[in-house]
């Protein structure tokens, strides 16, 4: 009776004991050896890689003129406002000429002067002459001694020379004539070409003081169909811009619109700002609709290259390498022509991996990744461009680490 008792526990135990080892068998070997396995892939694919610069520059009228007064005065009336249509030659703004016209009449008063005095001096020329004719003549009969018809060429000649004076003077009178007569007519403050007006800093009855320095009354943009962008390049960067390049950027005006630019001048005035070198680049830009305005902020990219219809793989598949890979023999092709630790910088960043480098892919054909040898193109900092392998392969961009 015992016996058979023990019987059934015995069982339960066996039964127990075969469970827990092939629940440990297949947690040490089963799950470790699955969660070891799991790899993370993506597709080779077919498409466009795009090599861009990104900067952010502001928006500018292409000509743009500050328009100042050239005379002091008080403001009589504005004529225009923020945004009016002006066209050149066009009274924008009058200042009081009462004084400069009490100059003028000054000016033209002492021109008459000056006129007067060539009158006055022709005829003391006209009584020089005549005295030394006379004297001239009674010298020859020797009716008076010579040193009096020396005295009478003298006076003569200093008449002459007075002429000459006088009617200088009348010149310098006309000069100061029409500089007056200058001073009156910009009284009259005009546009000096066609457009639009952005700023106005005058208002009637403010005292303009035009001294060393013109101050600005007025700022207008000849043609805001016609803008640029004044755009911020990294030194690193500005060995690929060129002129032409096509450009792209957008506005927080219009969040959902993207405008189109062309690169028209790359300016060798660089700017160093905390030790940061950039280089002002010039985009030219069609504003035909004017939804741009000047002073716009625009986040710009520069196309510098574009491949169409390659194949491209994620960079995160260059820089992948399975850790019991053997390790690449020093001067070998791998670290020669950039392996695949080495691709981790060279495809990062964008316009990297030209010239056919060499890398190593590693591709998923069954379970096993198997390494492919491939040729690089150009990179966008996220996909870069291969060839090598065939669309639609899976490339291994890494690996799921195990369960503990």
């Amino acid at each position: 009776m015992p016996s058979q008792r023990r019987r059934p526990f015995r069982l339960f135990a066996a039964i127990a004991v075969v469970a827990l080892a092939l629940l440990a068998a297949w947690w040490l070997f089963g799950r470790g050896g699955e969660a070891a396995g799991q790899y993370r892939t993506a597709p080779v694919e077919r498409g466009d890689v795009r090599v861009v610069i990104s900067a952010t520059g502001t928006l500018r009228a292409t000509t743009t003129v500050d328009v100042g007064s050239q005379v002091s005065g008080q403001v009589l009336e504005v004529l225009v406002d923020y945004n009016d249509q002006v066209s050149r030659g066009q009274a924008i703004a009058r200042l009081d000429p009462a004084p400069l016209e009490t100059r003028l009449e000054q000016a033209e008063a002492d021109l008459a002067s000056a006129r007067a005095s060539v009158n006055e001096a022709r005829a003391g020329v006209t009584n020089a002459e005549a005295d030394y004719n006379r004297k001239r003549d009674l010298v020859q009969r020797q009716l008076i001694a010579r040193s009096e018809a020396d005295l009478a060429l003298a006076a003569r000649d200093q008449a002459r020379a007075r002429v000459v004076s006088a009617e200088a003077s009348v010149r310098q009178r006309q000069a100061a004539v029409g500089n007056a007569r200058l001073d009156v007519d910009y009284t009259v403050i005009r546009s000096p070409v066609d457009g639009v007006v952005l700023l106005r800093d005058i208002e009637p009855g403010q005292t303009v003081a035009a001294s060393f320095q013109t101050p600005v009354l007025f700022q207008i943009a000849e043609d805001l169909a016609q803008m640029q962008i004044d755009l911020s390049v990294d030194e690193a960067d500005v060995g690929q811009i060129r002129e032409g390049l096509p450009v792209s950027f957008t506005v927080d005006a219009y969040p959902d619109r993207q405008f189109d630019g062309e690169v028209r001048q790359v300016r060798l005035a660089a700017t160093a700002t905390s030790n940061v070198i950039t280089y002002p680049v010039v985009v030219q830009v069609q504003n035909a609709d004017l939804s741009l305005l000047p002073g716009m902020t625009a986040s710009a990219e520069i196309v510098v290259d574009r491949r169409e219809g390659v194949l491209r793989v994620p960079n995160a598949a260059l820089r992948y390498t399975p850790p019991d890979a053997p390790p690449a023999r020093a001067g070998g092709e791998g670290r020669q022509r950039g392996a695949p630790g080495a691709a981790a910088g060279g495809a990062g960043r964008p316009g990297a991996g030209r010239g056919g480098a060499r890398r190593t892919l590693w591709v998923l054909e069954g379970k096993a990744p198997t390494a492919v040898a491939v040729e690089v193109g150009v990179s966008d900092g996220t996909l870069t461009e291969v060839t090598g392998v065939q669309e639609g392969q899976q490339v291994v961009i890494g690996q799921e680490r195990p369960t503990e």
